[in-house]
């Protein structure tokens, strides 16, 4: 699908298709959006290129997972980032690549599936005078996608909370996996949002001429844009830590427990080795043997046994139970 908003020198916001960006062209004149969702690679190629965007932009767009990036090029800067199109509470979440490309006068966004940033500003981008702004306005979509993120993975604090609680009262193997599993999918998140940090910080240290001379407050945008990605980043990174210690707390756990049993197992053991060494020895069938004809030494051997159980028993009190 190829839809396009043109700002006329008149003032003028007209919605359309490919006859605006002919108009657009031939007119020389005028800020104009195209937005490109869906569109087959081959024509999206041919798309962006007449519109003289470079073969290697074009080439890291169509790139399966590339990962986010911004470059500079003579006609365009390309901001390359990975936008959401679904995010669950356990988060799990699927991702999308999604282009903006920033020039004189024109703004171009390509994507496979809706975008919830680009869908926003399409209805907002007038109202809010950003179609004279293709630098901001591209900021601005990708600050709606960041924000997406944040409010996803705020949601996923109270849980963690709960896991975190559970965890200390009643830990278990199956809190445990869950543990796991969020710990796994955070990891993802966090070399994603890890990219879009340096990606914003990057385009701030060396902001493009051409985004500095547009009739918008570039500067502070990315500025307020770094801050997002850097809260995100932060936030993603302390949820991690959160459910590696909750992980390192549960084996600590149940390394405790499992000494302790061992610890009586060894009591146990220490207590009885002696007593079937006595048995063992007593138990032998040989015929020189003068404790077996003692009247009372059966009693004896009892009482022996008796003694070193207690005598071992009271020792291993003392020192380890």
């Amino acid at each position: 699908m190829i839809r396009a908003q043109l700002l006329t020198t008149s003032g003028d916001c007209l919605m359309g298709g490919e006859e605006l960006i002919t108009r657009w062209q031939s007119d020389q004149c005028g800020y104009i959006w195209i937005d490109l969702e869906g569109e087959r690679p081959a024509d999206e190629k041919t798309i962006l290129q007449s519109l003289g965007c470079h073969q290697l932009a074009i080439e890291d767009v169509q790139r399966y997972r590339h990962p986010p990036k911004t470059e500079t090029f003579d006609n365009y800067t390309l901001i390359l980032y990975r936008g959401l199109s679904e995010f669950k509470k356990d988060l799990t979440f699927k991702q999308m690549t999604i282009a903006l490309f920033a020039g004189d006068r024109c703004m171009i966004s390509c994507h496979q599936r809706p975008s919830r940033g680009v869908t926003y500003f399409w209805e907002h981008a007038r109202s809010e005078n950003l179609l004279v702004s293709p630098g901001l306005l591209a900021s601005k979509i990708m600050r709606f996608s960041v924000g997406c993120y944040v409010d996803s993975i705020l949601e996923f604090e109270p849980h963690l909370n709960e896991l975190e609680d559970t965890m200390q009262d009643k830990p278990n193997d199956e809190i445990m996996r869950e543990v796991i599993a969020y710990k796994s999918r955070l990891r993802k998140l966090k070399r994603i949002f890890s990219y879009h940090e340096r990606l914003v910080a990057n385009l701030l240290k060396d902001i493009p001429q051409r985004l500095i001379d547009e009739d918008g407050d570039i500067e502070h945008g990315l500025q307020d844009l770094f801050e997002r990605c850097e809260r995100l980043n932060s936030l993603c990174t302390m949820y991690f830590e959160i459910c590696g210690d909750l992980i390192n707390g549960y084996l600590s756990i149940t390394s405790h427990q499992l000494n302790n049993t061992m610890k009586v197992l060894t009591v146990i053991t220490a207590i009885f080795v002696p007593l079937t060494f006595i048995v063992g020895v007593y138990g032998m069938n040989f015929d020189n043997m003068p404790e077996l004809h003692s009247t009372y030494g059966y009693y004896y051997t009892w009482a022996a046994m008796i003694a070193i159980a207690t005598l071992f028993g009271g020792i291993a009190y003392k020192k380890w139970l």
